[in-house]
């Protein structure tokens, strides 16, 4: 048997997905709309957290809540967003030094230098993702020697997680509402590790595409 939060989240996901509650339009208050459910406040924001991280209400502090307008996916793959007439990047550079995570992709010691790009993408006026991509000092100035070719190598990893409180503040998504976290490690002819890079993009408005190239040998005649 559904639950009351169950219940709720059906009633108001059915007027959001019939066009009874517009994109953009303000939901009732919350002690509004429990009073109309006969239900606590905390029972009915248990149900607006559900349509929250199914990217169908959006909560805004000091606003309330609003039926999400829908997001157009975009598509990764080769590394990158595809191209978008409404993608445009903002970017904020800060030295820092090697610790955790970057000293084991790096392979390199504590507190070796690097350089590091906060990249936020956004889709006309809405953030779409960000992207923190850490780069060794010494490279940022001098000519990247795989400048021209790119790369020797690169490494993806993909998982879906829940966003930490920094990533959802910042992308000014519910907390329960997934995200592709993607982790990219580029390395030089020579093994070294030339860049890394952590983007996380919002489930509710990513497809990830990954092509597998399959090699074949001919077979040949028998003399």
């Amino acid at each position: 048997m559904p639950s009351l939060r169950d219940t709720i989240a059906a009633d108001l996901r059915t007027q959001i997905t019939t066009g009874h509650l517009r994109a953009g339009a303000r939901l009732p208050s919350e002690p509004r709309l429990a009073a109309q459910y006969k239900v606590s406040t905390p029972t009915l924001r248990n149900a607006l957290a559900l349509l929250q991280a199914e990217g169908l209400v959006e909560k805004i502090h000091g606003k309330g809540n609003f039926v999400c307008r829908p997001h157009r996916r975009l598509t990764y793959t080769g590394g990158r967003l595809t191209p978008d007439a409404d993608l445009h990047v903002t970017i904020r550079t800060t030295n820092v030094r090697a610790r955790g995570d970057l000293v084991t992709l790096f392979k390199v010691p504590s507190r070796t230098a690097l350089t590091e790009f906060l990249c936020l993408t956004h889709q006309g006026e809405a953030l779409h993702s960000l992207t923190r991509l850490y780069v060794p000092r010494d490279l940022v100035s001098a000519e990247l020697p795989w400048s021209r070719t790119g790369p020797a190598e690169t490494q993806e990893t993909v998982a879906a997680r829940l966003p930490t409180a920094e990533e959802s503040s910042i992308l000014r998504i519910s907390p329960s509402q997934a995200v592709l976290a993607i982790t990219r490690v580029s390395t030089d002819t020579a093994g070294r590790v030339v860049e890394a890079a952590f983007l996380v993009l919002p489930g509710d408005r990513t497809n990830a595409l990954f092509t597998t190239h399959h090699a074949t040998e001919g077979r040949g005649t028998e003399g």
